[in-house]
């Protein structure tokens, strides 16, 4: 029995808002428990720590292939090789500017995202965005700016190291939403594909990287049973982490991700002041806050707008080795999570 258009906009608003409610709950959630992590116990290996979430996600992926929830599916070794490097460089690159950056321009660089981002739509896209939706963004950012920027100085090598991180994770997040496009992937078959790579790749290269940038070797870390299960429970909230992310971008786009996404910025600053203390909530922060979501509630109602953010050329082509349902059946089973 088909569903009226009416009860199909209603499902697929109601499947968008819990993907959201997904994604931020599960990125507060794995913040909040690595800064506890890293700040009273002292695991300062960031990468390594990346690493073993994607060996969880990764364990996660093959029992639920064995249980027959993630059907076989086909991605080339190019493609594949190639999200890995964006995906790795970005890991890297955040790691490496926040220890060369001071932590203004840090965020500064990461706010920049969204403007790379909508480069990347526009020019590989041919994506168009109307005046209240270029407007709304500026909002966001000028909001998320007054809340989180303070001191901001610049050196060669850490504005290289941000330039890398920025670029490279807009071009991951833009991966994300053409693979699943262009090969009719979900999310669990995307993350079945990436995740073993990025798994070895990172455990394999995080212990150098990590002894790097803290001149300390997590085998020389002294592990203790609360560690381990702040560990353990990270590794397990960056399941839902990065499975939430394929389904949001594969769902909207890079761009609204990280519009929409700033919301975690917002709820990490109120959970970062109740948990960890007051004395940076002040009047200025409150203010940037508000400017945020006002921004982030008018991107909402422009992008959905006619005209608001659409593309001016064709749509992009499914590879035909591909079931002609197989994205939809995928984006079910997203749904169903």
């Amino acid at each position: 029995m088909n569903m009226s258009p009416a009860n199909k906009a209603d499902k697929k608003a109601t499947v968008d808002a819990a993907a959201w409610m997904f994604n931020v709950v599960t990125s507060v959630g794995i913040i909040m428990v690595n800064k506890a992590l890293m700040a009273t116990y002292g695991f300062s290996f960031a990468t390594t720590l990346t690493g073993l979430h994607f060996a969880t996600t990764t364990l996660m992926t093959t029992v639920l292939r064995w249980l027959g929830y993630i059907q076989d599916s086909h991605l080339p070794v190019s493609e594949l090789l190639r999200f890995v490097l964006f995906a790795n460089f970005s890991i890297v690159g955040m790691n490496v500017s926040l220890m060369w950056n001071s932590v203004g321009f840090y965020q500064i660089a990461k706010l920049s995202m969204i403007p790379v981002s909508c480069v990347l739509e526009v020019v590989l896209d041919k994506m168009r965005y109307s005046r209240d939706t270029k407007l709304s963004i500026s909002l966001v950012l000028l909001g998320v700016a007054v809340c989180t920027v303070t001191d901001v100085s610049v050196n060669a090598k850490g504005f290289i190291a941000a330039f890398v991180a920025v670029w490279s994770t807009a071009l991951q997040q833009y991966y994300v939403h053409f693979l699943q496009r262009k090969y009719s992937l979900g999310s669990f078959n995307l993350l079945g594909h990436t995740a073993p790579v990025q798994a070895a790749s990172l455990l394999l290269l995080g212990p150098f990287l990590d002894y790097w940038l803290t001149n300390k070797r997590v085998d020389n870390y002294q592990y203790s049973l609360i560690s381990v299960m702040f560990i353990t429970l990270s590794c397990t909230i960056a399941v839902g982490t990065n499975l939430s992310q394929f389904i949001c971008i594969g769902r909207f786009t890079a761009v609204s991700f990280q519009v929409i996404g700033h919301m975690k910025t917002i709820l990490v600053l109120i959970l970062g002041f109740l948990f960890f203390g007051k004395e940076g909530l002040n009047l200025h922060v409150v203010l940037g806050m508000i400017i945020a979501v006002v921004g982030m509630i008018w991107y909402g109602n422009a992008s959905s707008k006619p005209g608001g953010k659409e593309r001016r050329g064709p749509a992009l082509p499914i590879n035909k080795s591909q079931k002609t349902d197989g994205l939809s059946e995928s984006t079910e089973i997203d749904g169903k999570v």
